[in-house]
C-alpha cells in the first residue's frame, strides 16, 4: 500500500505539532458537506465547511461554520470589521486559496485571511474539516485548529 500524500494542511498541522486524524473517502468530484459527513460517518453537528468570502475593503476572509447552517452575511461582516461581505465566485475558489471547490480547507492557503469559526466549533472537543482536497476530511480539536490559523470564534450565522 503506497503512502497518502500529504496535503498544505496536513503539513502545516504537524508542523504547528497540532494532532489531527486524516479521514479518505471515495469521491471523485464536490459533494456537499452533509453527503461528506454521511461517507464518513462524522456528526453532522461537528463537520463544518470553509467559506472564503470577500470584504467592501477587497480583503478575503475565511469562514468555518457547521455544514448544515448559512452564514448571515451581515454578522460576518461585522465580526470582521467590513460593511459587508459577499462570496467568492466557484471560479476564483482556486486562484485565490490554491484550493478547489469541495477541497477548501481552512489550513494551508496560497495566503493566511483573517479566519473566523463559528462558535459552535467551542462545544466539541474534535471537528471535522476539509483536508486540502476532495475526499480528505480531518478531525481536529477546534482550539488547537483556531490557534494554528490566528482564528477567532464568533456566532455568524442565523441559527
Amino acid at each position: 500500500m503506497s503512502k497518502e500524500a500529504k496535503t498544505n494542511a496536513m503539513r502545516i498541522l504537524e508542523k504547528k505539532k497540532v494532532p489531527y486524524e486524516a479521514i479518505t473517502y471515495e469521491c471523485e468530484e464536490f459533494i456537499d458537506g452533509l453527503h461528506c459527513a454521511r461517507i464518513t460517518n462524522a456528526p453532522v453537528e461537528q463537520s463544518f465547511k470553509t467559506l472564503v468570502m470577500q470584504g467592501k475593503s477587497r480583503q478575503y476572509y475565511v469562514f468555518v461554520v457547521p455544514i448544515d447552517y448559512e452564514v448571515d452575511l451581515k454578522k460576518a461582516a461585522r465580526t470582521v470589521g467590513e460593511k459587508s461581505v459577499e462570496m467568492i465566485h466557484v471560479k476564483d475558489i482556486t486562484k485565490i486559496t490554491g484550493y478547489v471547490r469541495g477541497g477548501c480547507s481552512p489550513v494551508g492557503m496560497k495566503k493566511q485571511f483573517p479566519t473566523v469559526i463559528h462558535d459552535s466549533a467551542c462545544g466539541f472537543d474534535e471537528i471535522y474539516v476539509s483536508g486540502g482536497r476532495i475526499g480528505l476530511t480531518l478531525k481536529v480539536d477546534p482550539m488547537k485548529l483556531a490557534e494554528a490559523v490566528g482564528a477567532s470564534f464568533a456566532h455568524i450565522t442565523a441559527s
